[in-house]
């Protein structure tokens, strides 16, 4: 086993736990951790072997469970894996309570091409969206003290859903709402809860007649003047 150059004694989960902090961490921060030793890389596979951190993806971790504090957060690692993304569609839908199922598979938006990733801690999404309409309607939510994450507004998750939904054919406001309310399963009155005006801005990003149609028909349900 490789020793610290300084001769001291080898490093332990929790020694390691001090210096990382946080449970999700990239490699930059794992070698800081570890830049004592001689051979840092070997005593990265010796922790992975061990099981006392988890590889996410090549260049990301998560602590083992047995020396995990609290719960790693999958928004966080959602942000890292690919990027530029934030979390949207189904897992943002969810996350506000708009949609009553819960979701197996973490997902977002992001500016390139798709791709899927099977990692040890979940399945992770992603589906890209115009440029144009990439960067409105996103905030950056305060998920614990200090630690944020990039996630739409209702709105833009809707959008997005509406957006990325292959073979969706509506044409009227009365069709948009039975979609929504029937195969999405969203309740009418948290519809009529949603920003007319912030759909609006969002349609006007999108090349989509079914963004547009969401957004006219918001405004119908909240009782909104779309503004010219």
């Amino acid at each position: 086993m490789a020793r610290p150059k300084s001769g001291g004694k080898s490093i332990n989960a929790e020694a390691l736990r001090g210096i990382v902090g946080r449970e999700e961490f990239d490699y930059v921060a794992l070698m800081s951790a570890l830049k004592g030793y001689a051979n840092p890389r070997d005593k990265v596979t010796a922790l992975l072997r061990q099981g006392t951190i988890v590889r996410v993806k090549k260049g990301l971790y998560v602590f083992g469970a047995e020396v995990r504090r609290g719960p790693f957060s999958l928004e966080i690692l959602a942000n890292t894996i690919y990027g530029p993304s934030y979390l949207s569609l189904q897992y943002a839908l969810a996350h506000y309570g708009l949609i009553p199922e819960g979701v197996t598979e973490v997902t977002s938006v992001s500016l390139t091409r798709g791709k899927r990733f099977e990692t040890p801690v979940g399945r992770f999404s992603y589906h890209a969206v115009p440029e144009r309409a990439f960067g409105i309607g996103v905030d950056q939510l305060e998920i614990a003290k200090g630690v944020f994450c990039l996630m739409a507004t209702r709105e833009k998750a809707l959008a997005d859903a509406l957006y990325l939904t292959k073979g969706l054919r509506l044409t009227s406001e009365s069709e948009m709402t039975s979609y929504l309310t029937d195969s999405l399963r969203i309740d009418e009155d948290a519809l009529a809860e949603l920003d007319g005006e912030a759909l609006g801005a969002i349609a006007e990003r999108y090349d989509s007649g079914r963004v547009s149609l969401l957004a006219n028909t918001i405004f119908l349900l909240t009782k909104e003047i779309p503004r010219e």
